[in-house]
């Protein structure tokens, strides 16, 4: 169907033309808001008139009769309706919309991807400092960050992912005072017991394995501890590398895997900090007041100036921000996405506006940023606030294990990233039509299991050719009409950094197939009406599949 919409494209592009030179390259159907107007509708007509001065019912009339005057529309429509001030609501035949089957037959795992052009996309996100496991904040930016990757793939990007961590400041050092304390045998509540302390079970077991001289690995780094409690330095470095190795495990559970770690402290290290001020200065976009030094983020629509080194001469958080991303972009990703809690809104204005204060090139309005809110925990209908492991918020972990992989993922992105969400620990482990990750992937197995009642070896070799025009019914047309609006709804999806669109669009498509399954009987004894129902129920499943595939999620066969 994508071909057939490509051509109804292409003869109105020409009509359009004829119309008025250059309105061609606006042509575009949209999708009806009530399926009973049709399968398309156009509103060129009405956008049409002002520039034309004519009215928009009689353009209407004429592009309708000049549209159904084309071979193309003759050959793949039944009817073209006028409607209201000037709308062409479109029904196509029912071989236009059986050619879906086909095309997600054909294209497999790879229906709906676009092909590469060569772009590259970074997308950081977790990106959590190395101090505790990862709570379920962190799960949510985990699961939209993986999603997003997996969006601009099927779009043709190179795609990066990349986790950005503190790995000094004053957290760190709070860290390591609280390893060295619980090592030294001060405990929570003891006298001298740092209010700021982290208090979670996970200090002492740091603490244990350093006294121990445990040796921790994780993806980025390596240390053996000596067991000297009086050596801090030694401590940080193991600390550090010991939560790297839990967050790790955490990202394992979770199935994800970072291309890469990128260390805020090799900022400094290259002079990459130092190298991005001197450039601020030298471009005249700083100046000096109070004995700190200045950005001129209004000069780029920020609300007030931002400070970028502070009378201590320590600099703001934001200049290694803004030294981090020139090397994104000069690392050749000229997208950039972020996913980051709605805390970090305030950061928005002023490291665009010091991208471009920095004049190397970057364009406007980069990075771009989803910002996500936190997530409530609630469990027999209580929240959740503590773990004991963590000491004061429920971990990524704690959430797969009290459910699973596949519920934290879909769960955790069936909600717009801004919006509020309370994650129903009962919900995410029920086995009905409430659970929508069960309601999908129940879907997806419910059609395996009626294509192994037909064929123990089933292939999709031997339902590719099969003759399709016996799907003519209500049910299977309308199923038939959501699989080809796949590919878009992706499109729309990654062109807005918003994985949610993929949970519904499954959920609907789920649904219209358990309608169709209600209203035909599969398995017939007519062979040929027999073979075309398994085609549409195969197609249906493949896209299941990469629609799942697309948020991390399993297309179990059997439940």
């Amino acid at each position: 169907m994508l071909s057939v919409k490509q051509e109804l494209l292409a003869a109105l592009a020409a009509e359009l033309e004829r119309l008025q030179p250059g309105a061609g390259a606006r042509a575009a159907f949209e999708n009806p808001k009530v399926a009973a107007h049709g399968d398309f509708a156009c509103t060129a007509a009405m956008q049409l008139a002002k520039p034309l001065k004519a009215n928009p019912r009689q353009l209407g009339e004429q592009l309708k009769a000049a549209l159904a005057a084309t071979p193309t529309f003759a050959r793949w429509t039944d009817a073209i309706e006028l409607a209201g001030p000037g709308f062409l609501n479109i029904r196509l035949k029912p071989e236009a919309k059986q050619q879906v089957v086909r095309e997600v037959l054909d294209g497999g795992a790879r229906y709906g991807w676009q092909a590469p052009h060569g772009d590259k996309v970074l997308v950081e996100f977790v990106s959590a400092n190395p101090t505790g496991p990862l709570h379920v904040g962190h799960g949510r930016q985990a699961a939209i960050g993986d999603a997003i990757s997996h969006l601009y793939q099927t779009q043709g990007w190179q795609v990066h992912r990349e986790f950005y961590y503190n790995d000094a400041g004053v957290q760190i050092d709070t860290l390591t005072r609280s390893v060295q304390l619980r090592a030294q045998g001060v405990k929570p509540g003891d006298a001298g017991w740092p209010e700021a302390a982290y208090n979670g079970d996970y200090i002492q077991d740091i603490a244990d394995a350093y006294r121990a001289g445990a040796t921790v690995r994780a993806d980025d780094r390596e240390y053996t501890a000596s067991g000297d409690v009086q050596d801090a330095a030694g401590i940080r470095q193991f600390a550090v590398a010991y939560l790297r190795n839990e967050q790790d495990k955490d990202l394992a559970a979770f199935n994800l895997k970072f291309d890469e770690y990128y260390l805020e402290s090799s900022l400094y290290e290259r002079g990459l900090v130092a190298e991005t001020v001197q450039r601020l200065v030298a471009n005249g976009k700083t100046y000096e007041q109070d004995g700190a030094l200045w950005l001129k983020t209004t000069d780029y629509g920020d609300d007030k100036d931002r400070v970028m080194r502070k009378g201590d001469g320590t600099y703001t958080y934001f200049v290694p921000d803004l030294a981090y991303h020139i090397q994104k972009f000069q690392r050749g990703y000229t997208r950039a996405v972020n996913i980051q809690g709605t805390d970090h809104h305030g950061t928005i204005a002023r490291v665009r506006a010091g991208l471009q204060a920095a004049d190397v090139g970057i364009p406007q309005g980069y990075p771009d940023y989803v910002l996500h809110t936190m997530v409530r925990v609630v469990r027999g209908g209580e929240e959740v606030k503590i773990s004991k492991r963590a000491g004061s918020y429920v971990t990524l972990r704690d959430l797969i294990e009290w459910t699973s992989q596949d519920a934290v993922r879909f769960f955790l992105l069936s909600r717009k990233p801004d919006t509020e969400y309370t994650f129903d620990v009962d919900l995410a482990v029920a086995q009905n039509n409430d659970n929508p990750v069960y309601y999908v992937q129940y879907a997806h197995a419910r059609i395996c299991s009626v294509l192994r009642g037909w064929r123990e070896d089933w292939d999709v070799a031997t339902l590719q050719g099969v003759d399709l025009s016996p799907l003519d019914g209500p049910q299977a047309q309308a199923l038939m009409l959501l699989l080809a609006r796949y590919p878009e709804m992706l499109t729309a999806a990654a062109a807005g950094n918003a994985p949610h669109d993929v949970t519904f669009y499954l959920r609907e498509l789920a649904a219209s197939y358990h309608s169709y399954y209600d209203a035909e009987r599969i398995l017939v004894d007519d062979e040929s009406v027999k073979l075309a129902r398994l085609a549409l129920v195969a197609a249906t499943a493949q896209v299941l599949h990469n629609g799942l595939a697309v948020l991390g999620v399993s297309a179990p066969a059997r439940m």
